[in-house]
């Protein structure tokens, strides 16, 4: 491992322009960060975050062209004057798309790669090493394409610790994970720093784990390092993080409703339930109904004789493996989904959540049992005729854009369907999703956010049943996140039933009216979201946890769980001897 002396990073007055923008993403940015480190880099989407940290590895100015000034050093090695390879050696980095830096079949051959290539005659015990490191001993056997994005992400993170960096770049280490797994990277990533001195700098948008996890925090704004402060001021500068589009811990959010607006407010979890209980003047809330939908009330009237939109009996299904054995990922599953629903599938990475999105598509066939849109089978009809019926919107939307406008896209694929009346149609969804900004620019050149919204109104547009969503709202800001959660309002009004895959448990509380918990190819709990997450016995055998602010709402004794802010802050205040609400933090 290299020495504290490697692990400093000094950005001065650094400008970056991308080629074909007249725009710097970055002007005359401006950080220290120390040797020994766990620093959380955050800001707007765009804001020039990725931009700023794929400097300390040279992948900016050598790799990316445009125009570039300023001054970057690592360990005292001027950027411009080392190769990206070099660099390598000095600061290991794991892209947000981790899968694209994978590059063999096995796990041995992927974390090997990096040392062999360097000429290290060690590349064995280098690679035992990184894994050992990471707890992923015994699978060094295994194909990439065989484990969990959870296993995958730690074999990216394996394969650059094999050239034993000082320093190491994460970006959105929590994005594409489930919380459980979430946890454990930045848990690894956390022993990495105690442990080995090792100096991380994650790019991140849940303030939760930055509040658990990291020393300090950097805001990248309009361009510049707006400032770096430790994690709790830098939690409790409430103003800057929501003008710039960061949500502050669930925690904060909560307490920033019932604090004095002159003491700082908790960030973390177990600081969070001391702070509330001795607001309550060390009383426990009593067991008295939260306002809002009780456990069931929000789940749609039906009676026996409804019939379901869709519907899973005995579904199994598999992959099969170079090895010639099948990997199960559903088991015997049965399910039904109605007119009107709302439905998250949570479940830990690789419990079947895309999967079952998948055989809705018919692009998929169960090997055993039968799936059924409006009483057809998937099996036996056609996946363009299943499309008239189910639109599937991808985590990564970018193939859905052909044209050179939104409003070109939205018109081409209502005319692939020989719609008619597409000018008109087009105008409407434009409308109805408040997309007026979008219509003409490119889609594929779209922020992330943009992106998702739009591919929602080339879905909408065709006036399907069935809405399938992987994973919407991943790598989002606040901004994008909340434009994402009010165009599924949205969209949920044209059609019977949206199925939502994904891991942001705060917007499956918000937005479902059912959570299907997935686990070893089964469905554990099938409920409404206040039942769901009151089970938290069933969701820890899952792989899961509640939101910051149902586990807050359980430790205080509200009975039943909050499922936001608003609603813990409305009980919470009933309860309070006296109450302040309306804390404004700078």
């Amino acid at each position: 491992m290299n020495t504290q002396n490697d692990a400093n990073i000094s950005v001065d007055n650094l400008s970056v322009r991308y080629p074909g923008s007249d725009e710097y993403v970055l002007d005359g940015a401006s950080v220290e960060i120390d040797a020994g480190e766990f620093v959380a880099v955050i800001g707007k989407n765009g804001s020039g975050k990725t931009t700023l940290c794929k400097s300390f590895n040279g992948l900016i100015p050598h790799f990316y062209d445009g125009s570039f000034g300023g001054r970057v050093t690592v360990g005292g090695i001027d950027t411009a004057d080392a190769t990206v390879s070099q660099l390598s050696e000095h600061v290991g980095y794991v892209f947000q798309e981790f899968d694209n830096q994978l590059v063999s079949p096995t796990v041995s051959d992927e974390v090997a790669f990096g040392p062999i290539n360097h000429g290290h005659d060690d590349y064995r015990e280098r690679a035992a090493r990184a894994l050992s490191l990471l707890n992923l001993d015994g699978i060094e056997d295994r194909f990439l394409w065989e484990l969990s994005g959870g296993q995958k992400h730690l074999v990216a993170l394996a394969a650059v610790l094999t050239l034993e960096p000082a320093i190491l770049v994460v970006d959105e280490p929590a994005a594409q994970l489930d919380p459980v797994h979430a946890g454990e990277t930045y848990d690894h990533l956390a022993a990495l720093n105690h442990e080995q001195g090792m100096t991380i700098v994650t790019i991140e948008h849940q303030t939760e784990y930055i509040a658990e996890y990291c020393d300090s925090v950097v805001l990248v704004e309009d361009g510049r390092v707006a400032w770096k402060a430790p994690v709790e001021e830098a939690l409790n500068r409430l103003e800057a993080l929501r003008r710039n589009d960061i949500q502050p811990p669930q925690i904060t959010r909560t307490a920033a409703e019932m604090g004095e607006t002159d003491e700082q407010l908790p960030v973390g979890f177990d600081e969070g339930v001391r702070w509330f209980r001795n607001v309550l003047d060390s009383t426990t809330p009593n067991a008295s109904p939260l306002t809002g939908a009780d456990a069931g009330e929000n789940l749609p009237a039906r009676n026996d004789n409804s019939t379901p939109l869709i519907r899973f009996s005995s579904v199994s299904h598999t992959y099969p493996t170079l090895r010639g054995e099948d990997k199960q990922v559903l088991d015997a599953l049965d399910l039904k989904v109605y007119s009107g629903d709302r439905v998250a599938l949570v479940g830990s990475n690789g419990a079947g959540k895309s999967t079952i999105l998948k055989l809705l598509t018919g692009l998929k066939t169960p090997a055993e049992g039968t799936v059924l849109i409006n009483n057809t089978a998937t099996a036996t009809t056609l996946p363009e005729r299943i499309a008239d019926d189910v639109v599937y919107v991808p985590q990564n939307p970018e193939s859905m854009f052909v044209k050179d406008s939104i409003r070109a896209d939205i018109a081409h694929y209502l005319q692939s369907r020989d719609q008619e009346d597409v000018a008109a149609r087009t105008d409407d969804v434009i409308s109805f999703l408040d997309l007026e900004a979008l219509e003409d620019r490119d889609g594929r050149l779209l922020s992330v956010g943009q992106q998702r919204r739009a591919s929602l109104a080339i879905g909408v547009a065709t006036a399907p049943s069935i809405i399938l969503l992987d994973e919407p709202t991943g790598s989002l800001d606040l901004a994008s996140r909340t434009e994402i959660g009010r165009t599924l309002s949205r969209a949920g009004e044209r059609v019977e039933a949206v199925i939502m895959a994904t891991h942001d448990l705060e917007l499956a509380a918000e937005w479902a009216n059912r959570i299907l918990v997935l686990d070893d190819g089964k469905i554990h709990m099938d409920g409404p979201p206040k039942t769901v997450f009151a089970a938290t016995d069933v969701l820890a055998e899952a792989n899961l946890e509640p939101p910051q602010v149902v586990r807050l709402s359980k430790e205080l004794g509200c009975t039943p769980v909050a499922l936001s802010t608003d609603e813990l802050v409305s009980h919470l205040s009933s309860e309070r001897p006296t109450a302040s609400t309306g804390a404004s933090h700078q």
